[in-house]
């Protein structure tokens, strides 16, 4: 009996604790990381198009949503809201997972946001939310293989 709770804990930690890769229904990859005590549901933007693009001309996005730019080196990254409605906040990531900067975005800014350290990935969240999940400079996050195998 204590063995089938143990496993019944096990699955429901490993089920918990799974990232899932999913596609969203206009066929952008997505993939869920936790973020501090939250789970979002995130765009990944990987082709200079996708990244130039961005969450540019959208009227919302939901609480629980984001993008997550990948490169394939370590670089000092730039990032501005031309086009962009929705207020963000963009953490800039090392390939480790540990979050070196957090900036706040405004809506269709042209004054760029630039990172200081060369980093591998820009997560950017709704505005304020990695405050709100209980995340912050030097905390980690927990990427897929799909994004660190990039």
């Amino acid at each position: 009996m204590q063995r089938m709770n143990m496993v019944k804990q096990l699955l429901l930690v490993l089920s918990l604790s799974m990232i899932f890769f999913t596609a969203c229904s206009d066929g952008k990859e997505t993939v869920s990381i936790t973020v501090g005590k939250d789970i979002y549901n995130i765009e990944i933007a990987v082709s200079r198009e996708e990244q130039s693009l961005g969450l540019m001309n959208r009227e919302k996005i939901e609480e629980n949503e984001g993008m997550i730019f990948l490169y394939r080196e370590d670089r000092k990254l730039s990032f501005w809201m031309k086009n962009t409605y929705i207020p963000l906040s963009i953490a800039f990531i090392a390939k480790n997972g540990t979050i070196k900067e957090i900036h706040n975005m405004k809506p269709e800014s042209l004054t760029p946001v630039k990172s200081i350290h060369s980093v591998r990935y820009a997560l950017e969240l709704p505005l304020g939310a990695f405050e709100r999940s209980g995340v912050g400079i030097g905390d980690i996050i927990i990427l897929p293989a799909l994004i660190t195998d990039y």
